[in-house]
């Protein structure tokens, strides 16, 4: 992963939560072929955008406590975090223009 960051159920808190800047979370899974096209746009918007937003990576997989504690049903799901709360979520794969409005809105 290059601009992204892996983040875990050990540091979501720290890592999300607790952020000066808003995150963007992707909850996503290794089987899921929609994440696969999200990813490297992602990636572009992180490069882009990451003075402004935080974008990190969850794999529901691995880290199934913040998934079912944010109720993340279908993947990918990607979630704003601003201030330690989720502010703007939208599920399934998205063209980059309607994801940078995603974070734009919650900054």
């Amino acid at each position: 992963m290059g601009a992204t960051q892996a983040v875990t159920d050990a540091n979501f808190v720290s890592a999300v939560l607790q952020s000066d800047k808003p995150v963007l979370v992707d909850f996503w899974a290794e089987w899921c072929a929609p994440c696969r096209k999200v990813a490297p746009l992602l990636e572009e918007i992180a490069g882009e955008m990451g003075d402004k937003v935080t974008i990190v990576k969850l794999n529901i997989d691995e880290n199934p406590e913040t998934a079912m504690a944010y109720r993340v049903m279908s993947v990918p799901t990607l979630t704003v975090f601003k201030g330690g709360q989720p502010v703007q979520s939208v599920a399934g794969a998205k063209p980059k223009g309607d994801l940078v409005r995603l974070i734009e809105a919650a900054l």
